[in-house]
């Protein structure tokens, strides 16, 4: 099984930005938590400021993996490009938010990419993403019945 995750703009800065918001934590350390949670996964990692190369990210994913966790940023409120591109793709995309986006300011309640992905999971932290991956999983599983 293989599942990548996608992290937009800023995401670069976990751990340095506003850690009220986004917590302490640089998403490195966290991932090779989530390595070592899911050892029979294999997790694939891009992050990038420039939307396409998200979308480029998005659509090599799509054909080659179980899953993508995408973590848009900024993007999730503006991109009909990276809505399209989630769209063309085969494999199942879970949108993930660090922070609740609902509990902050009104332009972060709207996301293009909601109606396309699988399913969204904000609020929970870096934890979001372990909840994503087992979103993945259980919908891999559903599959196999």
């Amino acid at each position: 099984m293989m599942i990548y995750i996608i992290n937009g703009p800023n995401l670069n800065l976990l751990g340095l930005r506003e850690p009220a918001v986004y917590g302490g934590v640089a998403f490195s350390d966290y991932l090779n938590r989530l390595k070592e949670a899911y050892p029979g996964i294999g997790f694939d990692y891009f992050q990038s400021n420039v939307e396409g190369e998200l979308i480029n990210a998005i659509q090599e994913a799509g054909f080659s993996s179980d899953g993508i966790i995408l973590n848009a940023g900024g993007y999730t409120h503006t991109s009909v490009a990276i809505r399209d591109a989630i769209k063309a793709i085969p494999a199942p995309v879970v949108e993930v938010h660090i922070s609740n986006v609902h509990a902050r300011e009104a332009f972060r309640h709207q996301s293009l990419l909601s109606a396309v992905c699988l399913g969204v999971i904000a609020g929970f932290g870096l934890d979001s993403y372990r909840l994503a991956v087992e979103a993945i999983l259980s919908v891999k599983k559903e599959g196999e019945r």
